[in-house]
């Protein structure tokens, strides 16, 4: 239940809305749900199985009406099941039989002679961000828009008795929504945070690492064997087993992270993505098993190391951009629905795979010419990664889009943007870069500039993350 105040005192009004689940027809909680744990009824009910839950957050960044919250007892996620248990034996939902005006009416609207059917027919009525194209089987009567539309009210962390706990405020740096006040509701917690925005870094890193030694391999550095055959392979075996750690890390349920395999919802991005990840591991340590025990594995003499220099850069790419796909499932949050959202982790993961072995090279002495190659690759990647943010956060498709692209822009997370995602992370090195490859200074300049670019990926990651939940869903 939600209150709204709107007006200016004397003349003022409260709204009352009930804000639950919507049962929809297309459900994309369901859809991103990797483990079956929801699911949709015959009877249009989505309904949820707590046992099968590994609490990985992912259907309340799916649902665009916040309707699954996670449940402090079991540690799962939970959400309003319309009563399923009543409605099974014939009863109605508990809030229908306890609200004393009738003010929830339930039913049948397939059929068109349910009390239910006649009021949608009859009354003005409503749905909830009908744009998403989850068809909500929730309709409102004469439903007021700043109650209905969750941007149009001003929160500011004081209800009528008491203050949010989290200090959840909207908006941030506005203070043009003064005519409508949140006055009642509860806490909207961010369920992503540092382990989701430190996975997509790692993640970068892991496949960035093998995509651009399988380059230069294929551009004939064969004779770099410490750096293509033991550091690359390395380096992506342990930043994989950190971005692993870091997803295990995140569920609420981690002992049940293995349902994953064992209960697949192979529509979900989140199986599709963890079968890519166990692949490009498999082939990370074969890599790296060749390449120290030195079985000819840097050339092309067998069948068997060629596929895998294919494999392994093939591999490396769909672990970098899975992720576009996984956050376009999350419905409820429009800032991650971006279509360069692909290009981005794409260009991510050369970034800060040529960052890491231009450092590993540089410290273990590889040729020079390996070296300003993979500065060039550096240089060009992080001025490239740069327009594509830059373009990005210009490009607004929806309002929430555009609310949470200036939050980054303008509002709360300027400083950090500007000031260490765009400028020591972008700028600076490719100063720097650009300062060694024209002019000849140490190549240590360009490790300093992979080390800043490095610093400046994982700031922007973690602002993303957090501005693409800043907007509130309901």
């Amino acid at each position: 239940m939600k209150y709204i105040e709107k007006g200016s005192f004397p003349n003022t009004r409260r709204f009352f809305e009930v804000l639950r689940c919507n049962h929809c027809d297309d459900a994309p909680c369901v859809e991103i749900c990797p483990t079956n744990a929801l699911f949709r009824r015959p009877d249009g009910i989505v309904d949820f199985d707590g046992a099968a839950c590994i609490g990985c957050d992912s259907c309340m960044q799916a649902c665009p009406y916040d309707a699954l919250y996670i449940d402090p007892e079991t540690e799962t996620a939970a959400k309003c099941n319309f009563c399923a248990h009543r409605v099974d034996v014939g009863l109605q939902p508990a809030c229908v039989i306890a609200c004393p005006t009738e003010a929830i009416v339930h039913g049948d609207l397939d059929d068109p002679n349910s009390r239910i059917s006649i009021l949608v027919a009859r009354e003005p009525v409503r749905v909830r961000k009908p744009e998403k194209g989850t068809q909500p089987k929730l309709s409102y009567i004469d439903a007021e828009e700043v109650a209905i539309t969750p941007t149009e009210a001003e929160r500011r962390g004081t209800y009528a008795w008491g203050e949010s706990r989290l200090k959840d405020v909207w908006p941030a740096d506005e203070a043009s929504l003064t005519k409508a006040i949140t006055t009642y509701d509860v806490d909207h917690p961010k369920p992503w945070r540092w382990k989701v925005s430190s996975y997509l870094w790692t993640k970068s890193i892991a496949a960035g690492v093998l995509l651009i030694a399988g380059v230069l391999l294929l551009l004939g550095y064969a004779s770099e064997r410490v750096l293509l055959g033991t550091i690359a392979p390395g380096a992506t075996l342990v930043f994989l087993g950190i971005t692993t750690a870091l997803l295990i890390g995140d569920l609420k349920q981690p002992k049940r992270f293995h349902y994953v395999l064992l209960r697949p919802n192979t529509d979900s991005w989140l199986f599709r993505g963890a079968i890519i990840l166990g692949l490009y591991g498999l082939a990370s340590l074969a890599w790296f098993a060749m390449g120290v025990l030195d079985m000819g594995f840097l050339t092309y003499d067998s069948i068997t190391t060629g596929l895998l220099h294919i494999t392994g850069p093939i591999l490396g790419i769909a672990t970098a951009v899975y992720s576009a796909y996984l956050f376009g499932q999350c419905d409820g949050r429009d800032f991650w629905q971006s279509p360069l959202l692909v290009w981005h982790l794409a260009l991510a993961a050369v970034v800060a795979g040529s960052a890491v072995l231009l450092i590993g090279g540089w410290f273990v002495g590889s040729d020079s010419g390996a070296l300003a190659l993979l500065a060039l690759v550096l240089l060009a990647s992080v001025i490239v990664n740069l327009l594509v943010v830059l373009t990005d956060l210009q490009s607004h498709g929806t309002e929430d889009v555009r609310k949470a692209a200036m939050a980054i822009v303008r509002g709360r997370w300027r400083a950090p943007f500007w000031g260490i995602a765009v400028a020591v992370g972008g700028v600076f090195p490719a100063l720097l870069l650009a300062a060694v490859l024209w002019r000849g200074f140490d190549l240590a300049f360009a490790a300093i500039a992979a080390i800043l670019a490095l610093v400046g990926l994982f700031v922007y990651e973690d602002i993303w993350i957090k501005a693409g939940q800043s907007v509130p869903l309901s």
